[in-house]
């Protein structure tokens, strides 16, 4: 078991360390994805096939991971487990089917979601099942950790649906143009729909109250928040005053 978890833990400060290398490497290379689409990295696929061969790994590895685990039945990883699983279903399979239109990503993002989703899955799925203390989850319904977490990440889950379902509607059938969103949480940043992913994660990691959900909305942040600012730079270009005026925020309301 010491074994185990030095060995966890490691594979935690490094995917820490990696998340820190992406974040730097972001704000010198745009993630070529949706509105920032860049060829340079791979060829194009679909949107709808590339999000769900992107996100559904995690989904899958969540499954084996408890399978064959001893904790199936507890009920605090067993709720955790079925808090993880509902982002990634909707996310996997419900997400992809709502997109309109024909857009693509390059497959090179695509493989590289897949591969994160899945180190992701063996570090939130290896605490929650293998890792965590035997007695770690005693009496957790009597802590404030899970009450206040599962709140954080409802909301953090609405703010990311009602802002996907903005930019869903922002074009008419057949229409190529780019508007600029508005409403919800959009009224405070240019990135609302990564905002709601910022929190819904952090309220994951305090209702684990684990150093891989803090890895995770690390790692979160790590990735949306340069590519936030790639967005408002492109907003700033493309609609000028029009954007500026707007005074919003990148990804944080009222600080970045």
């Amino acid at each position: 078991m010491e074994f185990l978890l030095s060995s966890y833990n490691t594979f935690l400060i490094v995917m820490a360390a990696i998340a820190l290398i992406v974040f730097v490497a972001l704000h010198f290379f745009e993630a070529g994805y949706g509105y920032l689409f860049d060829r340079r990295y791979g060829p194009p696929v679909p949107n709808k096939v590339g999000w769900v061969l992107m996100e559904s790994p995690v989904f899958v590895m969540m499954w084996v991971l408890w399978a064959f685990s001893d904790r199936q039945w507890e009920v605090v990883p067993l709720t955790l487990f079925a808090m993880f699983q509902f982002h990634y279903f909707q996310r996997s399979f419900i997400f992809p089917l709502l997109m309109r239109g024909n857009s693509k990503m390059p497959f090179g993002i695509v493989l590289m979601g897949m591969i994160f989703n899945t180190l992701n899955a063996c570090m939130q799925g290896g605490w929650i099942f293998y890792v965590a203390p035997n007695d770690y989850y005693a009496d957790w319904f009597s802590k404030p950790y899970i009450y206040i977490g599962l709140v954080v990440f409802l909301a953090g889950m609405f703010i990311n649906w009602q802002a996907d379902y903005i930019i869903r509607h922002l074009r008419k059938p057949g229409d190529t143009r780019h508007y600029i969103p508005r409403g919800g949480m959009f009224r405070y940043v240019s990135s609302a729909n990564y905002f709601g992913e910022i929190v819904e994660w952090t309220g994951f990691a305090i209702a684990s109250w684990s150093w891989a959900g803090v890895v995770f909305v690390w790692w979160t942040f790590a990735n949306l928040a340069p590519r936030s600012a790639s967005l408002y730079k492109r907003y700033e270009m493309e609609f000028g005053e029009e954007f500026t005026s707007l005074g919003r925020k990148r990804i944080i309301p009222f600080i970045y």
